[in-house]
């Protein structure tokens, strides 16, 4: 039979040691709420173990391991559950997670002062346990939460290992399978039992590793396709978007559109209010702009004031009712503006795709931007439609290729 102090004295030390990591990870990426959890569960695990020893010392009277240890270690269990629920933005469940501990414990009371039974013990503490790992499944399965992420999906393989191992521990302890148990020593099919629910706890944290470092390396990725000042898209993901739309324009033969924009003096601004208020400008101007977009529309600041909306499948007039929207935006916001305040106003190129632009996007924001000087030559503040009979003076280029290269530079290392 196996000593159940040798076992749940490595036991403390793995679950320290646990802690130890997490609370790295939680110091070094604070926005990281659910590490903050872990990190708590592990001590509490580590701290339930060693409690848990105390039953092999026969001045204690039995109910404190029992209570004491059992209660701390479901607790670890409910903190780590609820650390998944805080990891998919989702509520922690204190309520019913401390009702599922308050009811273990009077079952672990009842088993020990009533009635002594290890068996019964092994089942209240196996059935609470099980209750919070599953309540984790459904998230880390779900395709909208963790269903494409490779940590998340191995979590739900553990938890369900882990249910599972639970219920064949709870069984051979009612059915006295593979010998007697003593309040301080297990039968070796038990301690065995015991041991691969402590590995799979541990496998269980490493799936949660796997599963911030995704969500890190997705946060990396999408801060590179994000301009850092107005927070729409930079140019990268501009010219990502459009080779997508031109490559889908080509194959389906439906169009869509695209808007180059350029702020009105805003060197003047940038000159008589400073840069500051220049960047407020920006920021506003991005602000009031997507008020007045579609779903699926993309705005990007190409570099400076100027800024592309790429519209999926949207014809000319379409695109130039937008941009008139955008316009009007601009123009009442300009008429609310007080004496010596800076006010915002803009010239747009309008410009669809067509067969002759092909999956060369080059040549539709060649077109746009044409239209864009255009308007500005017609006195700014205002739109212009491209001539898309007009040629390209754009060469042609290896799109395939260029879309390949845009993807690789956007992937984080």
């Amino acid at each position: 039979m196996l000593s159940i102090g040798t076992l749940f004295t490595v036991f403390t030390v793995n679950f320290l040691a646990l802690g130890l990591v997490w609370a790295y990870v939680a110091r070094s990426y604070p926005n990281l709420h659910a590490a903050r959890y872990w990190t708590a569960a592990a001590f509490v695990a580590a701290l339930g173990t060693s409690m848990s020893v105390l039953r092999v010392l026969s001045t204690f009277d039995p109910l404190l391991p029992v209570l004491t240890g059992g209660g701390l270690t479901l607790l670890a269990t409910s903190l780590t559950s609820m650390g998944m629920s805080q990891f998919y933005g989702r509520p922690a469940r204190w309520r019913l997670e401390l009702s599922v501990i308050g009811a273990a414990l009077l079952g672990l009371w009842l088993f020990t002062s009533w009635h002594d039974s290890i068996a019964m013990r092994i089942l209240v503490y196996s059935a609470a346990q099980s209750v919070s790992v599953l309540l984790t499944v459904p998230l880390v399965w779900s395709q909208r939460d963790g269903g494409g992420n490779a940590g998340a999906r191995l979590a739900g393989i553990v938890a369900l290992a882990a249910v599972a191992v639970h219920v064949l521990r709870s069984g051979a302890g009612l059915l006295q399978i593979g010998g007697a148990m003593t309040f301080s020593n297990f039968n070796g099919l038990q301690g065995v039992l015991v041991l691969v629910l402590v590995f799979l706890a541990m496998t269980w944290n490493f799936a949660f590793l796997l599963m911030a470092i995704d969500r890190l390396r997705d946060e990396v990725a999408e801060l590179a396709l994000i301009d850092d000042l107005t927070g729409v898209a930079n140019r990268r993901h501009l010219v990502q978007r459009l080779a997508e739309e031109c490559a889908l324009a080509r194959r389906t033969e439906k169009p869509f559109a695209l808007l180059a924009i350029d702020l009105d003096g805003f060197k003047e601004i940038n000159d008589g209010h400073g840069h500051a208020a220049g960047d407020d400008c920006l920021r506003h101007f991005t602000v009031m702009t997507q008020s007045k977009l579609r779903p699926g529309d993309l705005l990007a600041r190409s570099g400076g004031d100027e800024f592309c909306i790429v519209l999926p499948s949207t014809s000319l007039s379409e695109a130039a009712a937008i941009a008139q929207r955008i316009l009007d935006a601009c123009r009442a916001d300009a008429a609310i503006c007080m004496p010596g305040e800076a006010q915002i106003a803009a010239s747009i190129g309008v410009a669809q795709w067509c067969p002759q632009t092909g999956q060369y996007p080059e040549r539709l924001i060649a077109a746009a931007d044409q239209a864009l000087y255009a308007a500005k030559k017609d006195g700014k503040n205002r739109y212009a439609i491209s001539d898309t009979d007009a040629p390209s003076m754009v060469p042609e280029m290896d799109m395939d290729a260029l879309i390949a290269t845009v993807r690789g530079r956007t992937r984080p290392v």
